[in-house]
């Protein structure tokens, strides 16, 4: 039996600190359901922690069943790299955990894979886009990607320790699809692209929102072996956060629970 996951000591006392004045504080959620069956899996809560001046500083996310019970919780810093950010990954299903460490200038990957020991090594040379920085590298490669170039990048893969070299593009013709949006494909680089499993993303034109999430997904399945085929939508744009919310998430205990039924 898997016992309930709660956050170490310290680590919950860094995400119980007060906002910093100025901070904004918002909320969004994602729906997942299966990529093939359209099945309902799992719901995504994200919390966004802005400073004073609007950069997005803190991304903290619970991961729920359909039910309601939090199974799973990452904690994201971007305050030493909005591109490949510190996070910490931990699913109480099968006490899976993967994340990007930093201390100092001493930057390191991480996973620990169900009744395994945990596997470390450094994080790999270059620039790099990791996790949930994807979204700020997308912002940021925006004018490029609008423009119909295939911008490479290395995205950093924790199970192995490793980053691979990915390509971003365009979908040709989907806009008129997504409506006022633009559809991006994240795909392996050189000829092995075309064979391996591919992410698309939907942005929203006027504010560059995500809007849909379609591919591999950060969770796995039950037994922590396989990540899930998923497609996510975030169907409202964040909106302020209820007082104390940073608070609860941070705090709420970890269960097991089914999410593919």
């Amino acid at each position: 039996m898997v016992r309930p996951c709660r956050l170490p000591a310290a680590l919950a006392a860094l995400f119980l600190l007060p906002s910093a004045q100025g901070a904004q504080l918002k909320e969004d959620r994602g729906f997942a359901v299966d990529l093939d069956s359209g099945r309902p899996l799992y719901e995504e809560q994200h919390l966004l922690r802005r400073n004073g001046a609007g950069r997005l500083e803190e991304r903290l996310v619970l991961y729920r069943c359909t039910d309601g019970t939090a199974f799973a919780r990452k904690q994201v810093d971007y305050r030493g790299s909005a591109s490949a950010p510190a996070f910490q990954f931990v699913d109480a299903r099968s006490g899976y955990r993967e994340g990007l460490r930093r201390e100092g200038d001493v930057a390191s990957v991480f996973v620990v894979r169900p009744q395994a020991e945990k596997r470390e090594a450094p994080l790999p040379p270059g620039e790099l886009v990791a996790d949930a920085g994807f979204d700020q590298w997308v912002r940021a490669a925006w004018p490029r990607l609008a423009g119909g170039e295939s911008v490479p990048m290395r995205f950093l893969v924790p199970s192995r320790l490793d980053s691979f070299g990915f390509r971003v593009a365009e979908v040709p013709g989907a806009a008129a699809a997504d409506g006022a949006a633009r559809r991006f494909r994240l795909r392996l680089g050189g000829l092995l692209g075309w064979f391996a499993p591919h992410i698309d993303v939907v942005y929203a034109e006027a504010d560059r929102r995500l809007l849909r999430f379609e591919g591999l997904s950060n969770l796995r399945d039950d037994a922590g072996l396989r990540p899930l085929k998923v497609r996510i939508e975030f169907p409202q744009a964040p909106r302020p956060a209820e007082p104390g919310a940073w608070e609860r998430l941070a705090a709420e205990p970890l269960k097991p629970c089914r999410v593919q039924g």
